[in-house]
């Protein structure tokens, strides 16, 4: 998505003027620029933090000779997305990876999870989180804190003392 199609879609949705709304747009990255040229950080809640940190120099090769050359110390400036935004990417990490199931399900022949969506059971009211109203730790999922679906396939044992007392 480019900046024009942001502006049209903003200017649509607020019903004002795209010349207007291209204005707010670019005061908008001009004061996040002046505040990390000024600051170094801008947190902007539920959206994430834009940092500046310095990159140390280093040595690195040239693909095309293979002699090494070295990289000076430079400034960059880095992003960590807030939680809302972890959280959305997510869920639509866990619908690809349902879609992508479901279509070799349906290459082979056989019905996609006997046709319960993955991350949702048939009397659930959680999403695929394990969470009811995106609050961790809210009933309505398991214990591995996905729903029904577990990105992470490894077992891990709950925490606590081992059942057989032994160790841990």
């Amino acid at each position: 998505m480019t900046k024009k199609e942001i502006v049209k879609a903003i200017s649509e949705e607020l019903g004002l003027t795209q010349l207007k709304t291209k204005e707010i747009v670019q005061k908008t990255f001009d004061a996040i620029v002046e505040t990390l040229v000024a600051d170094g950080r801008i947190e902007l809640r539920n959206f994430g933090v834009f940092e500046v940190k310095k990159r140390a120099a280093r040595k690195a090769r040239n693909p095309r000779t293979g002699g090494q050359v070295e990289v000076p110390a430079k400034f960059v400036v880095t992003f960590k997305p807030g939680k809302e935004m972890e959280a959305r990417v997510l869920q639509m990490e866990a619908e690809e990876h349902a879609r992508e199931l479901a279509a070799k399900a349906a290459a082979a022949g056989q019905p996609a999870n006997n046709g319960v969506q993955p991350g949702f059971g048939s009397h659930s009211t959680s999403n695929q989180f394990g969470t009811s109203n995106g609050v961790p730790g809210r009933p309505g999922g398991n214990s591995s804190g996905y729903g029904g679906f577990n990105p992470d396939p490894v077992y891990r044992p709950p925490a606590g003392p081992s059942p057989t007392g032994h160790g841990s």
